[in-house]
């Protein structure tokens, strides 16, 4: 047993500040919890598509090595001969195993991804356009599933993750008590389940905050306006790289999707008439130039469209596209992760490694350890508040009794609606209700 004397007796300042963290730390959990299963279990399939999707549809694309490939050209024929319409888009093989992905846009106004086999010009089969199993993974991560209102709700547990890491750390100091780093009692305990939930918090806590950060570039909002912001900016993406350039009206990631920030985009010009450079001239313009494998090469459907050849590697410092006259064969635009700014590099090398690409299996098994400790935090949480909820209530954290720390715990967290601001909006909202509901009943006082 521990003595008295060695237990920290906290002052009423120190109590009222504590039960002011606790009470925004559970509504923080009881948002944005559910949310980090569901963004835990997706994005952990995730890490794995490459792996997933070559066990899923190894019939689509795993192909048998042969010496000599046959000219993309006639791979492009060989699609449109079993789904006539017009190819909008060709898909390099990432590995000598891999199929070759011709993208079809039939007469009746379906796009299809078409499977060839890239030594004997088979056509494997087809699937609809972005159809495949972790197609589906990543539009349920996003919450892109569920429209516009959804991606929203996004940006606020992003907010909110970040307020749950922040206010679990304070209640977590020690303080004179044991149960920091270990798991003390018997899961029929709730004190096992509370260590558990700090324990594994602890641990993952840093990672909550780099994932929902580098996780809002693809936010409606916050990351939209990021997007402008960083873009014509030589501390971000230049002028002339991604805006200030002669544009048509699609842009990159209509027709062949990438990375967050080459997405974005906007497609150049080509300047000419008459008959321009085949398929089988522009892929040999575009690996001459020395493009990383798996590129996906976007076809030109109009007198002014381009070859635009797109590649996001593991490596986020090979991130490039080139975009090439269909006339003349020459580079509109040559973009590298080299040539951004300070910002644009940041933010790519955080979304690469957030995907679990830029250290290889190390950034993938790492992560996915992640995922099942935020799994194992949010399952505590539910235990830990269901052993310690009152009957027939809800179980909020006692009001302090000096009720202005609320407030002012509030405040700092007005800073970060400044930067977030349908996390912003949702903080008064949830303060809002705090007020109606909870403070009509005195303040506890032990």
């Amino acid at each position: 047993m521990t003595p008295v004397s060695n237990i920290a007796v906290p002052s009423a300042r120190g109590t009222d500040l504590y039960r002011a963290v606790w009470r925004w730390h559970f509504y923080a959990g009881l948002i944005v919890l559910p949310f980090l299963v569901s963004l835990a279990v997706t994005g952990a399939l995730y890490l794995f598509r490459d792996e997933i999707e070559a066990i899923v549809h190894a019939d689509l694309k795993k192909v048998a090595v042969a010496e000599t490939r046959v000219p993309v050209s006639n791979l492009v024929a060989v699609a449109l001969a079993d789904h006539p319409g017009q190819a909008v888009k060709y898909t390099d093989p990432a590995t000598p195993e891999t199929s070759a992905e011709i993208t079809v846009q039939t007469q009746g106004g379906e796009r299809l991804a078409v499977y060839v086999d890239p030594y004997t010009g088979r056509v494997l089969g087809s699937l609809p356009d972005r159809g495949t199993i972790m197609w589906t993974i990543r539009r349920l991560h996003s919450l892109k599933e569920f429209g516009p209102v959804a991606r929203g709700i996004i940006e606020i547990a992003g907010g909110w993750a970040i307020l749950l890491v922040a206010t679990g750390i304070y209640l977590w100091w020690p303080r004179g008590r044991g149960g920091v780093l270990s798991v003390r009692g018997q899961p029929r305990q709730r004190i096992f389940w509370r260590d558990l939930h700090a324990v594994t918090g602890l641990l993952a806590g840093g990672v909550i905050a780099f994932l929902a950060i580098t996780g809002m570039p693809w936010s409606n909002i916050w990351g939209g306006q990021v997007n402008q912001w960083v873009n014509g900016s030589n501390f971000g993406y230049p002028s002339g790289v991604r805006v200030n350039v002669p544009v048509s009206n699609e842009h990159l990631n209509h027709t062949s999707p990438t990375s967050w920030s080459l997405e974005q985009a906007k497609v150049p010009q080509s300047v000419g008439s008459g008959e321009g450079i085949d398929v089988d001239r522009a892929i040999a313009i575009v690996e001459g130039l020395g493009l990383h494998r798996g590129y996906a090469m976007a076809l030109p459907t109009k007198p002014d469209g381009v070859y635009s050849a797109s590649v996001y590697p593991d490596d986020v410092a090979q991130q490039r596209v080139v975009h090439i006259d269909q006339y003349s064969g020459k580079p509109l635009i040559d973009m590298r992760y080299a040539d951004y700014g300070p910002l644009g590099r940041a933010l790519e090398w955080g979304i690469n490694v957030h995907l679990g690409q830029q250290f290889g299996r190390v950034n993938q098994f790492g992560l996915l350890g992640f995922c099942v400790l935020i799994v194992l935090m949010s399952v505590s949480a539910g235990v830990m508040w269901w052993k310690r909820r009152p009957e027939g209530g809800l179980g909020v954290p006692p009001l302090p009794a000096e009720r202005s720390r609320i407030y002012g715990i509030a405040a700092i967290l007005g800073v970060g609606g400044i930067v977030f601001p349908l996390t912003g909006a949702s903080f008064l909202a949830v303060l809002a209700l705090d007020r109606l509901i909870g403070w009509r009943r005195p303040a506890q006082t032990s």
